[in-house]
C-alpha cells in the first residue's frame, strides 16, 4: 500500500458543468438531506418513488441511487423498475444496503435488487456488506456492528462475485473494483453522530459516477470530498447541529488547494 493522489476537484468542477440528474428511490428519513447535498455540488437531485413513473424518471437521468433504509416490498418493486431502465440506459446504479443484516426483509429485498438488476457500486458498512457477501453477521439497526473478518478480502470477495464497485464506510474507507483497491482515511468521528451521513454519501458517490465512468475511482473521490467537508467542518462547530450546518457550507466552498493539502488515500 502506498500513498496516492486523487483529483477530485477535477470531478467536482465537472459535476457543476455538467448538472446531472441524480434520480434517488431513497431512505425518508434522510430524504431531505440527499436532495441538499446533490443540490450542493451542483447536480440536479429527483426523488420519483412511484412505481408508475420511477422508469420513465430513470430514463431522463445520469445516475441512480437506490437506499432500502425505509423499506417496503412495493417501494422495492419500484426499486426493480427504475434499476432496469437505468440498465437500459447504461447508466450508474448505486444501492446503499442500508440495514442489512438487520432483518430477514432486509437480506431478502437486497439479494433480490443484486439478483434482477445490474447493481455497479453495493456501498454501506461494515456489517451490512459483510452480511451481503454472505458472512453470518448482525447489524444493529441501520448501525455497523464489529466485523472480525477481513473487510478488505470481504470487499473484494463481494466485487468479484457481484461484478461491481463494492464501497466499505467507516474508520477508514474500502472502494474496490476487480483491479482497483483504494483505502480513504479521511472523515471525522463527528459524522456518525448526526442522522444521514452515510445516506449523503451514497448520494455524493452517484453524483460523482454520474460523470466518471471508472466507479471505483468515482467513489473514492467523492467520499474525499464530503469527508475533508466533514474535517473542515468539525474546525467550525462544537456540536452536532452545527456540525451538519457546516458540512453543508465546506463541501459547498471546497477548492482545490484543500483537497490536494488533507487527502489521506493508500492504494
Amino acid at each position: 500500500m502506498k500513498k496516492i493522489k486523487i483529483d477530485a476537484f477535477s470531478l467536482l468542477e465537472k459535476i457543476k458543468r455538467e448538472k446531472p440528474l441524480v434520480h434517488h428511490l431513497t431512505n425518508w428519513v434522510t430524504i431531505y438531506d440527499c436532495a441538499n447535498i446533490v443540490k450542493i455540488m451542483g447536480a440536479s437531485p429527483v426523488m420519483a418513488h412511484a412505481k408508475e413513473e420511477a422508469g420513465e424518471m430513470a430514463g431522463l437521468a445520469s445516475s441512480l441511487v437506490l437506499n432500502i433504509g425505509t423499506l417496503t416490498p412495493d417501494f422495492v418493486e419500484a426499486m426493480k423498475v427504475a434499476a432496469k431502465a437505468a440498465n437500459q440506459k447504461k447508466i450508474p446504479v448505486v444501492l446503499d444496503v442500508c440495514g442489512a443484516g438487520a432483518t430477514t426483509l432486509r437480506d431478502k429485498k437486497s439479494f433480490e435488487l443484486l439478483q434482477e438488476c445490474r447493481i455497479d457500486i453495493i456501498k454501506g458498512n461494515a456489517s451490512e456488506i459483510s452480511r451481503i457477501a454472505g458472512e453470518n453477521v448482525r447489524t444493529k439497526g441501520v448501525d455497523s456492528l464489529q466485523v472480525k473478518s477481513n473487510l478488505s478480502e470481504i470487499a473484494r470477495k463481494l466485487s468479484k462475485e457481484r461484478t461491481c464497485i463494492v464501497v466499505i464506510t467507516g474508520k477508514e474507507d474500502i472502494v474496490v473494483s476487480k483491479d482497483k483497491f483504494y483505502l480513504i482515511k479521511n472523515g471525522h468521528p463527528r459524522m456518525s453522530e448526526i442522522v444521514g451521513t452515510g445516506c449523503m454519501a451514497t448520494s455524493v458517490i452517484a453524483t460523482f459516477a454520474a460523470v466518471c465512468r471508472d466507479f471505483a475511482y468515482a467513489a473514492t473521490a467523492a467520499l474525499l470530498c464530503f469527508e475533508i467537508s466533514a474535517q473542515c467542518a468539525a474546525k467550525k462547530t462544537s456540536g452536532p447541529g452545527g456540525f451538519k450546518e457546516k458540512l453543508l457550507d465546506c463541501l459547498y466552498f471546497l477548492d482545490k488547494k484543500t483537497i490536494n493539502r488533507m487527502q489521506r488515500v493508500e492504494g
